[in-house]
């Protein structure tokens, strides 16, 4: 049998899709901005995979911490906390700490790097080597630590056989608002050793000048450019005439005279409202882990994905050191029609096919 601690960080990820880059002292901005909470239902995907395997007994911090989803998919968990209505990352540790006196064999928590730091530093406070593993529904996901799936992450809980020691990197959110990424590694955890768990995040880039250059050159007057975050990304935007926000998403439309700057960091629905009859989402892979969308970019919809064409462009650079692509949009159908084979643009004209799993 194994034992699994379970615990959700219930408002993970609302700042994404309002174009907040972070929930961290925003929630009620971003609540205010229309925001969903995000996690919950990542919390579900993960958990209804779980179901498929047996041996599993499940622990979980109490309402909507765990104990809700959990009872929703029909897990017979036990409530080891109480939190109040308002959460908070005190609540999480608080669990954590249950979850270790009670010698669960993996913590599986559902949130984004600040939640992944609060599990990791409490084990390691209390001297605890118990493995962990995250179900991404943060907004930034710099760290080793987490699945490159809700579902992936139910399987492998319920699965692992061994486990690696891997990084937990948070990053200042308010310098991150601004433009800016400082990370910082906060931990060290045991994770499970699978495929399916994804890499760092590297902050590394290359000579991306004529791959700025070609794509000025192709755009086509009346069509909208949803253009996202990062440095390859940036320099397109520089190249098409515009300072961009360096961490948000933009939207650009090209015009006989030039162009026209109609969205800069956008949120979801001005995104949306921003669309004309011929749309291109344009996105660079996050470097070392291959997520085009779902990382970072939550702005970009799956509303505004089906108005669109999207393009993927990256430096040779970075290419080489990702293997495949990934799609976390967070609608499994969207998801499954952005997989298979796609070009991705490279240089001025130069093309290189990448899969999209």
């Amino acid at each position: 049998m194994r034992r699994l601690g379970f615990v959700v960080n219930p408002i993970a990820g609302m700042g994404g899709r309002v174009g907040l880059k972070g929930t961290d002292g925003k929630v009620t901005e971003a609540r205010e901005r229309g925001a969903e909470p995000r996690a919950p239902e990542r919390a579900r995907e993960a958990l209804e995979s779980l179901t498929t395997h047996e041996d599993v007994e499940l622990l979980a911090a109490g309402g909507a911490m765990g104990e809700s989803v959990a009872t929703a998919v029909g897990f017979e968990c036990e409530v080891v906390t109480h939190p109040s209505e308002e959460t908070s990352a005190e609540d999480t540790r608080d669990a954590v700490r249950a979850f270790a006196e009670a010698g669960v064999d993996l913590v599986l928590f559902v949130g984004g790097d600040g939640t992944a730091v609060d599990v990791a530093e409490t084990l390691a406070e209390h001297g605890e080597e118990i493995p962990i593993l995250g179900v991404p529904a943060g907004v930034k996901i710099y760290s080793s630590v987490f699945a490159v799936s809700p579902r992936a992450a139910g399987h492998i809980a319920a699965t692992f056989e061994r486990t690696a020691t891997r990084e937990v990197n948070d990053i200042d959110e308010d310098a991150y608002r601004s433009g800016e990424v400082h990370t910082e590694l906060k931990a060290l955890a045991a994770v499970p050793v699978a495929e399916e768990v994804q890499s760092s995040k590297q902050l590394s880039g290359g000579n991306v000048e004529t791959l700025a250059a070609g794509v000025a050159a192709d755009a086509e007057a009346g069509v909208t450019y949803v253009l996202g975050p990062g440095s390859t990304l940036g320099a397109i935007k520089r190249e098409l005439g515009f300072d961009g926000t360096p961490l948000g998403v933009d939207v650009w439309r090209a015009t006989d005279e030039g162009g026209e700057l109609l969205v800069r960091d956008g949120s979801a629905d001005e995104i949306d409202e921003s669309l004309g009859e011929h749309n291109v989402v344009m996105v660079s892979p996050i470097g070392g882990q291959g997520f085009v969308f779902g990382r970072g970019n939550q702005q970009i919809s799956p509303a505004v994905l089906r108005e669109s064409e999207v393009e993927i462009v990256a430096s040779r650079a970075k290419l080489d050191d990702i293997g495949v692509l990934r799609v976390d949009t967070g609608d499994s159908a969207l998801d499954e029609d952005l997989r298979g084979w796609r070009q991705v643009r490279i240089g001025r004209v130069e093309r290189r096919l990448l899969k999209v799993v």
